[in-house]
């Protein structure tokens, strides 16, 4: 300090170091949280009160993908049978993985609650930046519009647990019709169990996730032994070579195969949830990738495990599909245990799928904040506040199970509509992943040095495995589109393109009307290199 008083420009520059460390001591981060929260022009407003185990955690119950798969397999046994159930889930699982590393990769770089879009808008061209990530994020989770596609995966969630409700009902009474007016109500007690647990138990989500995990471990643990030593058994050659069905009536077998690896496809969606979630872990750029990684893997593994259990316990595929309760896997329950033992089972699905709303809901909200804090969204200022109390973004969680609530009274006039919409969230992602898969590409191979450090590398296999990624992510959604069955009537058809299409088109008017204008995108506050 000089005599005059005044403060030098390193004592400035000294409490200016204090206090950005003193910030990142109250938010939970890490000096390299701060640094990459600086790079990419954020302000650091939540907690980051998860650690390594809890992300993992969070990131698997959020997956859940062996009680996905087991609960929303029809379309695969009605199109492929049990080995075409089976086989389509090995090479989606494999599929999947080479996009999960490589945006695992991406989340490393840009750790950010924004997910897709911010990477898109920081490694496309910069011609192309602008647009590509307002058209992006319209076609997935947070854009305007586009919340049809994201709120569409977080509805499902809470529809399927609804309608799996409906068809224990109909287990213990066969006379129950399944009135879609009582499926909407079952939807809205779920998502009112999702507000609950993110806006006034969300102090405990660190904690909560941990616990979730084990029993998420626990009820995969149970589920498996009870299919080995209870169920009727099928032969391995059934299972894996013979037993292929056409039940939907497509051109040829493989054709049916390819459309029926859809229940494959949804079991194995959202494994990048976690990204979303970046500013609220701690040590994001390592950690994040971490968990999506060994999220997605370890329940992969799990639930190829469970899968061929459940397929040798399957004495009938057609018998299965026709099942009064609407799921195979109560059919397969029902041939092995008592009324009282399929619904004990089922419960133990149910609770951890019920969990994995909660967290789903988490994902979508803090994408949608992240979105509205660009100012890519109507009523910005609003859906991105924060409550300073709990520091979340309460109006964002309170804004996903609004819509949650309006798609599910859609289910009231026709299960048809409300399925197509579900069917546009496979399309919808596969799109985004597409976009941002094909930027970081773009940049690796004309423009590397400008790319930020990984911490999560995928070292000198990165290209190939972006690559490889890119050319599943084009065959998925291609699939994504097909009927089920033929011949098409306005009941089986998948009207998921048809949205899709005209989801497209608003985003490019509403690009040219707003967009264009208002919108800047991520890129514009991201520091260089």
């Amino acid at each position: 300090m000089e005599a005059s008083g005044k403060t030098t420009a390193l004592e400035m520059t000294d409490m200016e170091v204090n206090r950005n460390d003193m910030d990142v001591y109250q938010t939970g981060g890490t000096s390299g949280d701060d640094n990459e929260m600086t790079r990419m022009g954020k302000v650091q407003e939540f907690k980051r009160n998860m650690r390594p185990v809890a992300a993992l955690s969070f990131a698997s119950v959020l997956q859940a993908t062996w009680e996905y798969l087991i609960l929303s397999n029809y379309t695969g046994l009605e199109d492929g049978g049990l080995p075409g159930m089976f086989w389509s889930y090995i090479w989606t699982f494999i599929g999947f993985g080479f996009i999960i590393a490589s945006l695992a990769e991406m989340a490393s770089m840009a750790p950010t609650d924004g997910g897709q879009y911010h990477w898109v808008s920081e490694f496309a061209s910069p011609r192309h930046q602008k647009f590509l990530s307002y058209v992006t994020v319209c076609h997935w989770n947070t854009g305007w519009m586009s919340t049809l596609a994201w709120q569409a995966g977080t509805a499902s969630g809470s529809f399927l647990t609804g309608t799996v409700i409906q068809g224990l009902i109909s287990v213990r009474d066969p006379d129950y019709a399944a009135p879609g007016w009582q499926g909407t109500l079952l939807v809205f007690s779920m998502v009112l169990v999702v507000y609950f647990f993110n806006v006034h138990a969300s102090e405990l989500m660190p904690i909560l996730s941990n616990l979730l995990m084990l029993f998420h471990i626990l009820s995969w643990a149970v589920i498996l032994i009870m299919l080995w030593a209870m169920a009727p058994r099928r032969s391995a050659e059934a299972v894996f070579i013979t037993d292929w069905k056409n039940i939907g009536g497509l051109p040829t077998m493989g054709v049916s195969v390819m459309v029926g690896q859809i229940s494959a496809i949804y079991g194995c969606l959202s494994s990048d949830a976690c990204a979303h979630m970046s500013e609220e872990i701690k040590d994001a750029g390592r950690n994040v990738p971490v968990a999506m990684w060994w999220g997605y893997f370890t329940n992969g593994i799990m639930a190829a495990i469970l899968l061929i259990a459940y397929l040798f316990a399957t004495p009938s595929v057609e018998d299965s599909l026709d099942d009064a309760s609407g799921f195979p896997l109560l059919y397969v329950f029902k041939q092995m245990t008592s009324t009282a033992g399929v619904n004990g089972l089922t419960s133990i699905i149910i609770l951890p799928v019920i969990f994995s709303n909660v967290m789903f809901n988490a994902s979508t909200s803090r994408q949608t904040w992240a979105f509205a804090r660009d100012k890519g969204l109507p009523f910005s200022r609003w859906i991105a506040k924060i409550d300073s109390k709990r520091k979340i973004p309460t109006n964002a969680i309170i804004l996903s199970c609004t819509i949650s609530c309006l798609l599910a009274l859609i289910n009231i006039g026709s299960s048809t509509a409300f399925n197509a919409i579900i069917s546009l969230n496979t399309a919808a992602l596969m799109f985004t992943y597409t976009v941002s898969i094909s930027c970081v590409i773009y940049r690796k191979i004309w423009y590397p040095d400008t790319l930020p450090v990984a911490r999560w590398s995928l070292g000198r296999f990165s290209l190939p495995v972006n690559i490889i990624g890119l050319l599943y992510c084009v065959f998925a959604m291609f699939w994504s589109f097909w009927p089920t069955e033929l011949p098409v009537t306005t009941e089986n058809f998948n009207w998921s393109v048809v949205i899709f299409v005209a989801v497209f088109i608003v985003s490019l008017v509403m690009y040219a009307v707003q967009g264009r204008k208002e919108y800047d995108g991520p890129v514009t506050s991201v520091k260089q290199n």
